[in-house]
């Protein structure tokens, strides 16, 4: 009688329902997220070594190596991970953070990302429901958790992931979901050329390159959902977190200043905020400016 009851509260709630939802999704995807996020570089590098290889060095023996093979295993013993053992988050508590075979310690990044990923789903869910823009931004946030942590690991940004996120953004506003399909498609050019040209205005200045082609193709994508307007913002807020991160880390002696520090994480963080709360921030900045 109780679960009947609590089970017919949590459908007269659609906002708690979305958000039990969303949380519970995003779970599992924050699973896939730690594989996503380790073995797609990984892919990338084969693949460029096996276009370069000669083919008397090519091995053709070479065991594949995929998102889906071969099956997750312990880095320490070979240990294959059991069904139960990949339940997100509650396995590693299950394990005590070990694994089952060696007992060497499993890091703890694994289950702060699936609960990282599940935080951020729920919140979606809550916020935007179970309709078609929740369901786009529970995809855009999926994929901006795997970019962050794909660039922090290798100061990469792969096409494979930031193209379908900006063809999907401009799909997406076919229907005007986010904004019209004019104003993403002006945002997603903007979100390019902007950081294209900062790029060559700082080589050309510096003979330096200070960020990567991944950066102006994250932007472009941020653009193509929430259209040019959530730009302006986007790059502010994204100049002043790097730029406070770099001082606290410099400060720390976490860091040196010759070491580049990626920009994508920035970007991704920010634009997640402008597209969720851009017109909310820009009214508070403009009644402060009045």
């Amino acid at each position: 009688m109780i679960l009947i009851q609590n089970l017919y509260f949590l459908l007269a709630e659609p906002g708690l329902f979305a958000l039990l939802t969303g949380l519970v999704i995003s779970l599992s995807v924050g699973s896939f997220l730690n594989v996503v996020i380790y073995r797609l570089p990984v892919m990338m590098e084969r693949e460029w070594q096996s276009m370069t290889a000669t083919a008397d060095s090519a091995d053709a023996h070479q065991e594949a190596f995929n998102l889906a093979v071969p099956a997750s295993r312990c880095g320490q013993c070979g240990h294959r991970i059991r069904w139960y053992e990949n339940i997100p988050v509650l396995s590693y508590l299950a394990l005590r953070g070990r694994c089952s075979g060696c007992k060497s310690p499993i890091s703890l990044r694994y289950p702060s990302i699936e609960l990282l990923t599940g935080i951020l789903g729920g919140f979606i869910g809550w916020q935007f429901g179970l309709g078609l823009a929740g369901a786009g931004m529970l995809l855009l946030t999926w994929i901006l958790v795997a970019l962050t942590f794909i660039d922090i690991d290798h100061q990469l940004l792969p096409d494979r992931l930031t193209l379908p996120l900006m063809w999907i953004g401009l799909l997406l506003n076919t229907q005007g979901i986010f904004t019209s399909l004019e104003h993403a498609v002006i945002g997603a050019a903007a979100g390019y050329l902007v950081l294209w040209s900062v790029y060559w205005l700082f080589k050309l200045l510096t003979g330096k390159e200070g960020m990567g082609y991944g950066d102006f193709k994250l932007l472009a994508a941020i653009g193509a959902w929430g259209g040019f307007e959530v730009l302006p913002l986007t790059i502010l807020l994204s100049s002043v977190v790097g730029v406070v991160l770099a001082l606290v880390l410099m400060a720390t002696k976490r860091h040196q200043m010759a070491n580049p520090l990626p920009f994508g994480p920035y970007l991704a963080i920010a634009g997640w905020i402008a597209l969720i709360w851009g017109e909310q921030i820009n009214g508070w900045y403009l009644r402060m400016l009045l």
